[in-house]
């Protein structure tokens, strides 16, 4: 079942249990995933989808932090932060992760800081909502020698 279908029934339950928080983390999930469809022109593959959620997670986690002078908000910005969580696909190890950089690394042939954008590139498909992509980023980097 694609997320979106997951996410919508999820969100019939919630609504039918009274549920108002996860029944407002689904809508906004829901209704993010449904405006990047209509930008993108078609269907979302897998991985699109998952960088939408990841970028909503993110949000929610950016926000809790910015409101650490008001408790319950920031509380409510984690909780929402856990609801998001489990539609995101199992997230990467670092080890994981490192393999990936080397073969795109070999895979570009890149030999310099100069390549980054390219490797980035060959990563971003296998990676995105699976890794954040500013860790990825500087592995690239390092392994690189930027």
């Amino acid at each position: 079942m694609a997320i979106l279908e997951r996410i919508q029934s999820d969100l019939t339950a919630a609504m039918k249990a009274k549920q108002e928080p996860q029944r407002t983390v689904l809508r906004s999930l829901s209704a993010a995933l449904k405006n990047a469809a209509i930008e993108s022109g078609g269907e979302l593959d897998d991985a699109k989808e998952a960088s939408v959620i990841a970028k909503q997670l993110k949000q929610r986690e950016e926000s809790a932090e910015a409101a650490k002078d008001r408790p319950e908000l920031a509380e409510r910005e984690r909780a929402e932060a856990e609801i998001i969580k489990r539609y995101l696909p199992e997230q990467l190890s670092d080890d994981e992760v490192d393999a990936a950089v080397a073969a795109a690394i070999t895979e570009t042939g890149a030999s310099g800081p100069g390549d980054i954008g390219k490797v980035m590139g060959a990563l971003k498909a296998k990676t995105a909502g699976r890794a954040d992509q500013g860790a990825v980023a500087a592995k690239v980097k390092e392994r690189l020698g930027a």
